[in-house]
């Protein structure tokens, strides 16, 4: 098995704070910044905010649908917020760093997962890479514009 490890980041008009309130709330604020169509569901099995909450999460990415059971840990709370997938082989972390004095964050999204082998884990490798930075993007812009609100 392979492994590839994708990132997306991007400065956003909003303090650290209200930027991680945002992504650790599974419940509201999270799902809401969820880019369709490629996220088709969001379902909290337990908790709700932040570490211990237990997600399923369903995708449909160039046709294909898949879904993922996520736990959610806070290895720094405040800073990094870790969805992990132990089954699947895939851990995406949120990490929030303060800019300007702290009135602007950078928000880094990051996943690393493992790929199949042969020539289905070589074409995981070449094009999951570039199809997940466009929908990490697209989260990011999203974030941003619910951040105004």
């Amino acid at each position: 098995m392979g492994q590839i490890h994708v990132e997306s980041s991007a400065v956003i008009e909003a303090r650290p704070e209200k930027v991680y309130a945002i992504l650790s709330d599974y419940r509201v604020s999270h799902p809401a910044i969820l880019p369709k169509p490629y996220f088709t569901e969001l379902t909290v099995e337990k908790g709700g905010q932040g570490a211990g909450t237990i997600i399923h999460v369903g995708m449909k990415v160039m046709g294909v649908k898949r879904a993922y059971r996520q736990v959610i840990s806070e290895p720094e709370p405040g800073r990094v917020l870790v969805e992990s997938d132990a089954a699947a082989g895939v851990t995406s972390s949120f990490t929030v760093d303060p800019l300007n004095g702290g009135q602007h964050s950078r928000v880094t999204i990051a996943t690393d997962a493992a790929t199949k082998p042969g020539l289905m884990g070589w074409m995981e490798r070449l094009f999951n890479p570039f199809v997940m930075r466009r929908i990490y993007r697209k989260e990011l812009q999203q974030l941003a514009e619910y951040a105004r609100k």
